[in-house]
């Protein structure tokens, strides 16, 4: 049989390579400034747009999409060429990629720092940049599926399988997500509102972490784990059953992340269910990977390659254990909202995704400049550096999520809450957040020392751009019989197809129905669009990133009620474009404020924190009394929630500053009473007209007990 010339294009990889580390190391070092500031708030060096809400969504993304994404792609061009003993479809579509890919991240390290946020975890940049994502990964996308269909291997490996359901669901959870309309250049309304956008916002934030922090890595896990064991995956009927059930199940789970919350019951409790059954597929993966290193142990203590990649793949093992008895609702009831769910994401981030992406550089980088990793022994001690800093990070946090839990709903003999002031659970855990960056620290330090390792073997040897492979052609010939999976994998097209199916029903079953039978978000009558101050203010909140650390929803635990006032409503939210319901509380939730304080305290609280809370880890927000609104933008965010079906009466944009200017001079003149002068059109005079407007629409029950 005759073989074919051909060259693998290692140059994309290389760039690829490059990128992963130099955003591992920004993520993490902005990661670190957000960890010290919860101990040391005056780490943001007094400047907005360095505070903890801002770079929260800068952190997440630099280390989801910038350090993960580019290390998937370096994984996946560098595998599936090999996979499929072809070169990539086009080498200008993957330059493309790589371009257009990095620039997203530069508009993302531009815009979140300045406040332009959609509020919505994991999918926070803005419409312009999330057209560009949907170009870039359609590009990414062409270029795998041409590949694929190009290839001279017959049979699709298992790592192809996982490559072809994250390019087919990633692209099919961002675009439902960012359904949004535009308002400005740089802000957008979520086309969705209240219930359906948390529905829909948690139906692609955990399905982005299925699916673009798992199941590509698995992909990953299945080239570069047998290669570096020299040994054949454990069973070919298990990763079949693994790939089939994980992706058909993951994507029903989402729901999980809103138990007790203003949700329809039926569709919290389709998310507990599937997020239970989600134990058996993970576990059949991590197995899987595990079971192929069979008579490879041995190397294990030598090789810093494969130590990486165990405690990688008993990461996932861990954080997928995790994940679903956290879905169970008893256990759901004590650890949400606290710092226990933080530990749980960081030992999937730092072991599962970062130990894999160490254990594929430090195999890929020693092969493509074909010499030898420069030193053995400072992998070694990256190892170890990097699993202590995952213990030191992770343990303290499980702790304070413990210790938040037991305080929160802690009674005393007369049945009163025993810290009825939320800053008391906030000054116990302190400590544990100095411990947490000193984690974050020593996984740093490692991932130092693995850049270092890095540089010094590529100057050790030289890159071999394009490398040379021979393979035959792939023969155009029908073959009758095998094994059925054996039959799909020869059938690229169809298999995108079935594995759309399946990612597609959990969707639909959960979303049509909230969106289409009333029943499920009752109306309330009372409830009316927020005035234009507060829409100012509420857009205000959201660019400030306070739902990072505040909550939005009361749930119907006794605890909660005592502490805030009546749980929260469905029909509360419907006029809430984007939701902010929140997922951590590092301060007291604020859904029943208004009303709470005087504007005196607002107006203090923001301008200092420990004037009001005493030991508050809260910055000022110094900004905000002298930067103004921009009035010209009223009418643009009148219409647009018009469009996405908020009441406004037609016409009202033409008034609508009348009415801003009026109720901001109500404010101004009762700060004026307590000698405090404030320019009506001051930042935070808008800020307090929401914060008062928030939990009052309907009748609550009178609460004399502090947040």
């Amino acid at each position: 049989m005759e073989l074919q010339q051909f060259k693998y294009d290692n140059k994309i990889v290389k760039y690829f390579v490059i990128a992963t580390v130099t955003f591992g190391l920004i993520g993490m070092l902005v990661g670190i400034l957000m960890a010290t500031q919860l101990f040391l708030p005056e780490a943001n060096l007094g400047l907005q747009f360095t505070t903890f809400g801002r770079i929260r969504p800068l952190h997440t993304n630099a280390v989801i999409f910038a350090f993960v994404g580019n290390a998937m792609f370096a994984g996946v061009y560098y595998s599936m060429q090999r996979l499929l003993k072809a070169r990539m479809f086009s080498d200008m579509l993957s330059w493309i990629h790589f371009w257009g890919w990095q620039l997203i991240i530069l508009a993302a390290v531009i815009t979140l720092p300045l406040g332009m946020n959609t509020s919505k975890e994991y999918a926070e940049l803005e419409w312009p940049i999330d057209i560009a994502i949907t170009i870039i990964w359609v590009v990414f996308g062409i270029n795998m599926i041409g590949t694929i269909l190009k290839r001279r291997e017959r049979h699709m490996y298992v790592a192809i399988w996982f490559y072809i359901a994250t390019f087919v669901t990633v692209a099919v959870l961002h675009v439902v997500n960012s359904f949004e309309i535009p308002v400005t250049m740089f802000k957008s309304y979520s086309w969705y509102a209240g219930v359906q956008d948390a529905l829909v916002q948690w139906w692609y934030g955990h399905n982005a972490v299925a699916f673009f922090l798992t199941t590509p890595f698995l992909g990953i896990m299945y080239y570069f784990l047998p290669k570096a064991a020299n040994r054949p995956v454990y069973s070919y009927k298990l990763s079949i059953i693994h790939f089939w059930s994980l992706i058909f199940i993951y994507i029903w789970a989402g729901p999980h992340h809103l138990l007790y919350t203003s949700l329809p019951n039926w569709a919290q409790s389709l998310g507990t269910v599937f997020s239970i059954m989600l134990i058996a597929p993970s576990w059949g993966g991590m197995l899987n990977g595990l079971l192929t290193l069979r008579g490879a142990w041995d190397r294990v203590r030598e090789d810093p390659v494969l130590k990486f990649m165990v405690v990688a793949v008993t990461a996932y093992g861990m954080a997928t254990l995790e994940g679903p008895l956290l879905s169970i609702k008893n256990v759901n009831a004590i650890a949400h909202f606290t710092d226990w769910i933080i530990a749980h994401v960081h030992v999937g981030g730092l072991g599962w995704n970062g130990f894999l992406i160490f254990g594929m550089l430090y195999w890929m980088i020693p092969r493509m400049w074909g010499t030898k990793l420069y030193s053995t022994k400072l992998a070694n001690v990256h190892f170890w550096i990097g699993t202590l800093g995952i213990l030191v990070y992770a343990l303290p946090l499980y702790t304070a999520g413990v210790v938040q839990s037991l305080m929160w709903k802690s009674f005393n003999a007369e049945g009163f809450l025993e810290y009825p002031n939320f800053l008391e659970t906030v000054t116990q855990i302190v400590p544990m957040y100095m411990m947490r960056a000193v984690g974050g620290v020593l996984y740093l330090a490692g991932a130092i020392m693995m850049a270092y390792n890095l540089v010094k073997t590529a100057k050790q040897g030289s890159f071999k751009a394009e490398e040379a492979a021979e393979a035959p052609a792939l023969e155009k010939k029908k073959i009758v019989g095998g094994h059925w999976h054996a039959v799909l994998e020869r059938k690229p097209l169809i298999f995108t197809v079935l594995t759309l199916v399946a990612i597609v029903i959990g969707g639909v079953v959960e979303m049509v129905p909230t969106f289409l039978i009333k029943s499920n978000i009752p109306t309330i009558a009372s409830v009316q669009p927020y005035t234009p101050l507060e829409l100012h203010g509420r857009d205000l909140y959201i660019k400030e990133g306070c739902n990072n650390c505040h909550t939005q929803m009361v749930r119907p635990f006794r605890s909660e009620t005592e502490r805030y006032g009546e749980y929260s409503k469905a029909g509360e939210f419907v006029y809430d474009h984007p939701f902010l319901w929140g997922s951590k509380r590092t301060g007291p939730d604020l859904h029943r404020v208004g009303g709470k304080y005087n504007n005196v305290w607002h107006f203090n609280h923001m301008l200092d924190p420990t004037s009001t809370s005493p030991g508050s880890i809260m910055p000022p927000y110094a900004w905000m009394f002298t930067q103004s609104i921009d009035l010209d933008e009223t009418a643009g965010k009148i219409k647009a929630l018009r469009t996405v079906g908020v009441p406004y009466a037609e016409g009202y944009e033409a008034t609508a500053n009348d009415d801003l200017m009026k109720q901001a001079k109500e404010i101004t003149a009762d700060l004026a009473a307590s000698d405090i002068e404030i320019s009506e059109q001051a930042e935070i005079v808008a800020l307090i007209a929401y914060l008062q407007r928030l939990g009052t629409d309907i009748k609550v029950k009178s609460n004399d007990q502090k947040p």
